[in-house]
């Protein structure tokens, strides 16, 4: 932290980032200063080697400040920035410069390849020595009984389980934002523990732990192999994050004229200030997006629907933040690269991502390309079509501009397959997963697209029921198609729930996560004889899935589902792994001869699954709702 004792008088200033890496491609770095007064400083210099000031900005609010530096020629060391007040009175900071652990193409990211697990840390588990209550931090409450509330989970909960997920084959961990989101819980049983409203982009929450947590989490995954994917947001911040009291320029936030200079009474979740007599707060002033996100690729789009999109606020509790500001954005983009480095990070999920501005993102995204060339980034783009997916992908020939975003979620066939497993396979069914493939003629790589089948933002697979079949099919399809496949946690162990009352019923505390849990799913001792079956047929087929390049570098195949039943095959140096569906409840036949450009010579295959071979000299008889995988 920051103490400028000759210009300012509050105790509590700093300089974000906390300290910063030389040896990047870009050796600009702008260093944001706050403290009383630090605006009108008259002078910032330096005699640190290879450092060079490039230029002071001097913001609408008098407690900011902008140093932008020059570090092409500087190396590791701590310098000492001076600042000179109008009086002649000097005082000084010391700025911390580190040598990288990796050059940027060393940084290697998430690919298809892998398999991502989402979790979010509030709901997985509870390390050791969980504190009870973080001094300095806005009142919140643990509650493990009320779904809405923080339950407790922490990164050290998540460290202890790393050989969990070793067991059970995933590749890669997502958790969801894991920085502070300081934000009080409100009168309605609500807070933030979902992590969606940053109140600090450099400090890990205290209720999960510290950075150095995260580190160790990070560092200690990787010596098992296993990647992190850090959770991000670039749309907007959390309503308690300091820049929303005292915005450092008039534009650093999107429509922020309807703010109250009291905030006082003010509903941490919903943003508003209650009138004197308890009645309904005018609104005019307020901007809700509209939760449309097709305006910023309609040709006919209007003014006021584009607007709504990029510049509404999600929530009156997530001020909008305005990527159009240059400094801001600098801001941003360098917290990215800052996580990169620090931490160690092995990819980056983007929130809401085509809610800000879309050449702002590119920026971003161009720069983290250029720095880290085999890094990886994936996007929420939440429409169903996939022609709009599409078009947010790099290199697409269907956008305006380049995005220059690798990854994109695949919500086509997540609503695809939901439809489907209530369906008979006849002109519905999944004839709709086939016709999502059908469009991948849109993407410039269909194999750097994210598909799942839920997440922590839709409702479980299975509903409020248990229907493995279903899952099954769901599971055999999504980790052996043409995509980067991405699973939600404990649906290996059968969790389920729907959105229907609160999303907090498909965010439950996995079993045995917390003290005092009974049942534990960490264990084949602690799970049901159901529970088991699931995880035991899911980590075989993601064990299988680990290294096989039939799955990540093969030819897809698919063909229309005939008869109910749908194929697809993936071919590579002269190995074939099918996939064989029957999309209903009746028992169905499965004609060879109609797969024969796929089977070939093939006399016989081995479902991976149960081990069983099959003779594929004849017709193969599924049962209702089978699935099977087959190689050969």
């Amino acid at each position: 932290m920051a103490d400028f004792h000759y210009i300012c008088t509050i105790e509590s200033n700093y300089i974000e980032p906390t300290d910063w890496f030389v040896g990047l491609k870009n050796p600009t770095v702008q260093l944001m200063v706050y403290g009383k007064g630090i605006r009108d400083v008259k002078s910032v210099t330096t005699d640190y080697p290879g450092v060079v000031i490039d230029s002071l900005v001097r913001l609408d609010s008098p407690n900011y400040l902008l140093i932008y530096l020059n570090l092409k020629d500087a190396q590791p060391g701590t310098m000492t920035l001076n600042f000179k007040s109008e009086k002649g009175k000097v005082s000084s900071e010391k700025f911390a410069l580190k040598a990288r652990e990796k050059k940027g193409e060393e940084r290697m990211g998430f690919t298809n390849s892998d398999v991502l697990y989402m979790l979010m840390p509030d709901r997985f588990a509870q390390g050791a020595n969980h504190p009870k209550q973080i001094p300095g931090m806005r009142p919140y409450v643990e509650d493990r009984s009320k779904p809405s509330l923080r339950h407790g989970g922490d990164l050290n909960g998540i460290r202890e389980h790393l050989d969990y997920f070793k067991e059970l084959g995933v590749t890669a961990l997502w958790f969801t934002p894991v920085l502070e989101n300081d934000s009080p819980d409100s009168k309605n049983g609500f807070s933030t523990y979902h992590g969606y409203a940053t109140t600090n982009y450099y400090k890990v929450d205290p209720r999960f732990g510290t950075n150095e947590d995260y580190k160790r989490l990070c560092d200690e995954a990787h010596a098992m192999g296993l990647k992190i994917v850090m959770d991000m947001i670039f749309n907007h911040s959390g309503f308690e994050h300091p820049w929303t009291k005292d915005m450092p320029s008039k534009d650093w936030l999107n429509t922020p004229e309807w703010l109250s200079e009291d905030a006082s009474g003010r509903d941490p979740m919903t943003g508003f200030t209650a009138n004197s007599d308890g009645s309904e707060p005018a609104k005019s002033k307020y901007l809700q997006t509209s939760y449309q996100l097709t305006p910023v690729v309609d040709p006919y789009a209007s003014k006021v629907d584009l607007k709504e999109t990029v510049e509404g606020w999600f929530v009156p509790s997530m001020p909008d933040l305005n990527q159009h500001n240059p400094h801001l954005m600098r801001y941003l983009i360098q917290n990215s690269i800052w996580w990169i480095e620090t931490v160690g990070i092995d990819g980056i999920r983007m929130d809401t991502y085509p809610y800000a501005y879309d050449d702002a993102m590119a920026q971003w995204m161009k720069e983290i390309d250029e720095e880290y060339p085999n890094f990886n980034t994936v996007g929420e783009t939440w429409v169903i079509e996939p022609a709009y997916t599409a078009t947010w992908q790099k290199d697409s020939k269907l956008a305006k501009k380049n995005s220059y975003l690798k990854t994109v979620m695949d919500f086509s066939f997540y609503d695809k397959i939901n439809k489907a497993k209530n369906e008979e396979t006849t002109w519905q069914g999944l004839n709709r997963v086939y016709s999502n493939f059908v469009y991948d003629y849109l993407y410039p790589n269909p194999s750097s697209v994210m598909a799942f089948i839920e997440n922590h933002d839709t409702d479980r697979f299975l509903g409020n029921g248990k229907d493995t079949l279903a899952l099954k099919q769901a599971l055999a399809l999504l980790l052996t198609v043409n995509r980067i496949p991405q699973l939600y946690y404990g649906t290996e162990v059968l969790m389920n729930g729907t959105k229907e009352v609160t999303d907090g019923n498909v965010r439950c505390d996995f079993p045995g996560g917390f003290p005092g849990d009974e049942h534990n799913c960490f264990t084949k001792e602690g799970r049901t004889k159901a529970e088991q079956s699931m995880f035991q047929w899911t980590s075989r087929l993601l064990h299988w899935r680990q290294g096989n390049e039939v799955i990540t570098k093969g030819k897809m195949t698919q063909f229309m589902p005939n008869k109910g039943i749908y194929v697809v095959a993936r071919q590579y140096q002269g190995k074939t792994a099918l996939t064989i569906l029957n999309g209903t409840s009746k028992p169905a036949t499965m004609d060879v001869e109609r797969y024969a450009e796929v089977i070939g010579s093939a006399q016989k295959a081995k479902d991976i699954l149960t081990g069983h071979y099959y003779d594929l000299t004849k017709n193969l008889e599924l049962k209702p709702r089978q699935s099977l995988i087959l190689e050969y």
